[in-house]
């Protein structure tokens, strides 16, 4: 099979490898889209883990074989996977805090080499505590497309309950890049009175047509503004800060009422720093909490909110690539224009065919 293999120091180069080979318990499935995600840009771009790596988590594709004992899947069924599942029974499960489980930090899908998802490849090994609980059978007329957003459309979800978002709360989504505007999406489904900013405005746009009832670039000072006059001058009830930006977790504490919730969601680096008025969160008993990764708990309910069509996920594509051009593919991902959202790879799409759709 071919699977492009990531060597380090920023470089991916697409290898023939074997195809994985499965145990009892285990699955193999075929690969037919993979969205990057940025936490596998920043992994990529930072060389946060030693190579060879084979990236891609946002996996959807077919069942090619199953292990001794699988019942539950049989070739030719249609699924996404999950790469991490939890234990269930461990001090961090019991509080549901999932991400923070031992055996969820280990991933369970691979191509080969040191497990790190595998879908930037034609063909993944799924491990056999992922084969219980981590994957979801796609539909009849459903897309690979669409269905590779499920992964995504969990985390944004989970973060949403978390700061539980209530009809005409005003409610600002900072940075509207594809997971931007998924938040935009499901906290419009919510009835509450959705802001979003973003310094490009093509993403503005979509963010309007997805829920949003204003849109600013983040520079412009009419953003607090209109928090405030949303609000009977009292600021923002509630924010999502979807992008990692200098300045903008204090800009969402400005914009913001005493009281309100603030979700911190694109600050993934250690070296990023937040400075705030201790008194803007003491005195103004506002709540700043986090939200990282994927709740099992949402796994069904993220699921049926893509395959339902509920949330326009398969628009935000702006770009498919065949596997070999997944560098041009990681490329602008990187470096993102108003041309440019979601771009997926397409491990079984031949180079000579069309890999580029516009967003419609």
């Amino acid at each position: 099979m071919r699977a492009a293999v990531y060597k380090g120091a920023g470089v991916i180069e697409v290898d023939t490898l074997p195809v994985p080979e499965i145990a009892a318990g285990e699955i193999l499935i075929r690969v037919e889209t993979c969205g990057i995600c940025h936490t596998d840009l920043k992994k990529i771009e930072y060389n946060l883990l030693p190579p060879p790596r084979i990236y891609g988590h946002e996996t959807a594709g077919v069942v090619a074989a199953v292990g001794e004992n699988v019942t539950r899947y049989r070739p030719g069924d249609r699924v996404i996977v999950f790469h991490h599942i939890p234990c269930g029974q461990c001090f961090y499960c019991e509080k549901k805090l999932y991400a923070q489980c031992p055996v969820y930090k280990k991933v369970g899908v691979t191509a080969g080499y040191e497990p790190a998802g595998g879908g930037f490849s034609q063909y993944v090994r799924v491990m056999d505590w992922i084969v219980e609980q981590g994957l979801e059978k796609i539909p009849e007329g459903v897309s690979f497309d669409a269905a590779c957003f499920v992964e995504p459309v969990n985390t944004c979800l989970k973060g949403v309950k978390l700061i539980d978002p209530r009809p005409g709360d005003a409610i600002a989504i900072l940075g509207q890049g594809p997971i931007g505007l998924i938040f935009t999406m499901i906290a419009a489904r919510t009835g509450a009175r959705v802001i979003a900013t973003d310094t490009m405005a093509a993403r503005r746009e979509l963010a309007r047509r997805f829920g949003a009832q204003e849109v600013f670039d983040p520079r412009d000072e009419n953003f607090e503004k209109t928090a405030r006059a949303m609000t009977s001058g009292r600021g923002l009830d509630l924010a999502i800060v979807a992008a990692s930006a200098r300045g903008i977790v204090e800009q969402a504490v400005r914009a913001s009422r005493p009281g309100a919730r603030i979700l911190l969601f694109a600050q993934t680096s250690h070296q990023e720093r937040i400075e705030v008025s201790g008194a803007d969160i003491c005195m103004g008993e506002r709540v700043l909490c986090g939200s990282y990764s994927a709740s099992v708990d949402l796994q069904r309910e993220s699921a049926d909110l893509v395959f339902s069509g509920a949330l326009p996920v398969e628009k935000l594509i702006s770009h498919r690539f065949p596997l070999p051009r997944i560098q041009e593919g990681i490329d602008r991902a990187l470096h993102p224009d108003e041309q440019s959202l979601k771009i997926v790879i397409k491990p079984q799409l031949d180079s000579s065919e069309d890999s580029k759709a516009r967003i419609k």
